[in-house]
């Protein structure tokens, strides 16, 4: 048996390190670091409520839409506020903005140029992922950016700017949309539409989303259009590198979403944990989470407690620590969450079907994020149409001195929360569990692994591989966000 530390990786947000155990060429056990400690939650403490708006997005600067959203939820919650319809179509589209970004990014600048790396020359596939994908260097990079920089016009006429935007609030968006606007704003999306569908996907959205199984995804795969797309490209690896093998927790079999994109209160993705093993969804109750800190540097009760009771007090010397990372769990369950667990949740049947038949895997999670991206695309297009200028985008709201408030969203990565109590008028507790907190937590104090530990098991590496590239796929398919992790 040999042991590993593994660390940076490159191309991820924040610091990582991940120690493997290993024998016979695969990964017996992993412990996964978070060795980053920030504290945003002892920043806030005694500020005024809203000045939450203003510093949790400055938490992460690829994802802080979604931390602006969570916090004005937790204030709205606070204070009995609701969104106009307005409102709520123009934070939907911020945040679907972000997400779809991200998902974007992470596909063509974090994920795939691993497969371009020199451990893959001589493979019959080599010389056209190389040419496509290199970092830097590949044809997709100049093309994804170039699009994504297009398409983040629309959060200009929205939000002002990003990162870090100010127009989000619990009462809506401090930024009215006007008849031209609108039309500026779905010609953007559009516009986005068009290149995905000509190199992303090699077809029409509504055809990827009618996608009902994954023999049905194999077999629009070999059809012309989808064969010569980027999305064909990444199934053509996971033929020939068995992906749906790679990267699986049968530990793991719930999958969490807060549900997103709420319209007159009801979410456009369902809320909920689907378990795999009992194939059903059980409805999803922010008091049934818990923070364990048992293996986390940090100091306070053994006992898991709730958000709204939780402490966040270094402890750099704590005993059997091995991360700043908390260990949240549902129920006393490690859980996994981000754009496969959406769409399982929320029912879509590729989803389902892909974790039914190999779990939580390296390609099911990068399907799931692309499947996401075809859907959420004409969600926009439906909420620019439906947006009624002249009619409010923000109602006046008022948080009482006394008040307890809890934030609910999904980020790119996954379920995202924030949870506040409000004394004299002044923050008094202010905890965050992020997606990457879910997914690459520690042991708990019952020794259960996080999510990306258990996945991480029977991986191959190599006899002195410093860097083994099928554990950087696993890390990757996660894609990490480490610094929302230990905020």
């Amino acid at each position: 048996m040999s042991r590993q530390i593994l660390g940076p990786f490159n191309r991820v947000e924040g610091d990582l390190e991940v120690s493997l155990e290993s024998e016979a060429g695969r990964v017996t056990a992993a412990w996964v670091n978070s060795p980053m400690y920030r504290g945003f939650e002892q920043i806030l403490v005694g500020k005024a409520p809203s000045d939450a708006l203003v510093m949790v997005p400055r938490i992460c600067g690829i994802c802080s839409v979604s931390q602006s959203v969570a916090a004005a939820a937790a204030l709205a919650d606070a204070s009995g506020a609701r969104m106009p319809p307005n409102g709520e179509r123009a934070v939907n589209l911020m945040l679907a903005t972000e997400n779809l970004a991200d998902h974007l990014t992470h596909f063509y600048l974090f994920f795939m140029p691993d497969f371009a790396r020199e451990a893959y020359a001589g493979q019959p596939w080599f010389d056209d992922i190389a040419a496509r994908f290199k970092a830097v260097r590949g044809a997709a990079t100049a093309e994804a950016l170039a699009a994504r920089a297009r398409f983040f016009r629309i959060m200009g006429l929205l939000a002002g700017k990003w990162p870090h935007t100010l127009s989000i609030h619990a009462g809506g968006s401090a930024r009215a949309v006007g008849p031209t606007e609108r039309v500026r704003l779905l010609s953007m999306v559009r516009e986005f539409r068009a290149w995905l569908e000509r190199h992303l996907f090699g077809d029409r959205l509504e055809a990827v989303t009618a996608i009902d199984s994954l023999e049905a995804l194999w077999a629009w795969a070999d059809t012309a259009g989808p064969a010569a797309s980027d999305l064909g490209r990444f199934l053509q690896l996971c033929r020939a590198l068995d992906l749906g093998a790679l990267g699986q927790a049968p530990g793991v079999p719930r999958y969490l979403s807060h549900g997103n994109y709420p319209v007159d209160g009801v979410p456009g993705f369902a809320r909920g944990v689907w378990d795999a093993d009992a194939a059903a969804v059980t409805p999803f109750d922010a008091a049934d989470v818990a923070e364990d800190i048992a293996h986390a540097w940090l100091a306070g009760s053994a006992t898991a407690r709730h958000p709204l009771e939780g402490q966040t007090h270094p402890d750099a010397d704590k005993a059997d620590a091995y991360s700043w990372c908390k260990a949240p769990r549902w129920r006393g369950h490690t859980v996994q969450c981000g754009a496969l667990s959406r769409q399982v949740v929320d029912g879509h049947p590729l989803a389902r079907d892909l974790v039914m038949q190999g779990g939580g895997n390296v390609m099911s999670r990068v399907i799931g994020r692309l499947l996401e991206i075809a859907r959420v695309v004409p969600l926009m297009e439906q909420w620019l149409r439906a947006l009624a200028p002249g009619e409010p985008f923000h109602v006046p709201t008022t948080l009482p001195d006394e008040a307890c408030g809890t934030g609910l969203v999904e980020a790119a990565r996954g379920a995202l929360g924030h949870w506040l109590v409000v004394r004299r008028g002044r923050i008094h507790n202010y905890q965050i569990i992020a997606p990457t907190t879910w997914n690459f937590s520690p042991r708990d104090a019952s020794g259960v692994p996080g999510a990306l530990e258990q996945a991480l098991v029977d991986t191959p590496v190599g006899a002195g591989d410093t860097m083994p590239v099928a554990v950087q796929h696993v890390v990757r398919s996660f894609d990490p966000c480490m610094v929302c992790t230990v905020h």
